[in-house]
């Protein structure tokens, strides 16, 4: 286990090393392993930045974040020009359903409504607005049916098959942590209930805690993903 001065030292050094964002007025501190980020950022889609390559660090289990958004003069916009802004960008996403999402803007801070089909579907709507000019923050509210365009039909009824239907889950995230090279999931339990999956169990990082719940909301049929994990200390 990392001391918290080891901790402090890699996640500044991969704040550093991510060329994506300006954490240079970001400061890092850790206290019994909770990494704390404060400080400020012109944009939300530097803290946005920031957070994820904080979480990608082995040893990060907790994160506190008290980073602020402040946007310099010329980058700040009207609510309206953002909310226009974020219903043009959607209208140009191949798949991200707009004509089923609505956008408030309230201060910079966009909250994104709506019914989608698939978990992608939200994850390029929160993705395509993150990054226009004048955001402070998205909320996403919106829902998912699990009926892609992909889909291969609705999980097994749990009637039917339930030992099957939590095998067949399981088996679609085991086999997405071999292709990463990621470690066992002897540890990690599926259960399923209809269209509903929980994932107990333990990883090893916020990484393989997201790819765990990705491969989850990958599975055909899937409206809702429950974590219950937790990660090694």
């Amino acid at each position: 286990m990392k001391t918290d001065q080891q901790l402090q030292h890699d996640v500044l050094a991969e704040l550093e090393w991510e060329p994506s964002v300006d954490a240079t007025q970001v400061g890092v501190s850790v206290v019994d392993g909770i990494v704390t980020l404060t400080g400020s950022v012109k944009n939300f889609a530097d803290k946005w930045g920031i957070e994820h390559a904080a979480q990608q660090v082995d040893g990060v289990h907790s994160l506190a974040i008290g980073i602020d958004v402040m946007l310099p003069g010329m980058h700040e916009r009207s609510d309206a020009d953002i909310a226009r802004a974020a219903e043009n960008v959607l209208k140009w996403m191949t798949y991200a359903a707009p004509d089923r999402i609505k956008v408030k803007v309230e201060k910079g801070w966009i909250t994104l409504t709506g019914g989608l089909d698939a978990e992608h579907q939200r994850q390029a709507a929160q993705s395509a607005v993150r990054h226009l000019m004048g955001v402070t923050g998205v909320s996403d509210q919106m829902t998912t049916s699990g009926r892609a365009q992909f889909d291969l039909g609705p999980l097994p009824n749990a009637e039917l098959a339930p030992n099957s239907s939590s095998g067949m889950v399981k088996q679609g995230i085991v086999e997405a942590l071999n292709r990463r090279a990621k470690t066992s999931t002897e540890s990690i339990a599926v259960e399923v209930d209809g269209h509903h999956i929980t994932l107990r169990g333990r990883v090893n990082s916020w990484a393989e805690r997201e790819l765990v719940k990705r491969s989850a909301w990958a599975t055909s049929g899937v409206t809702q993903v429950t974590d219950h994990m937790t990660m090694h200390i």
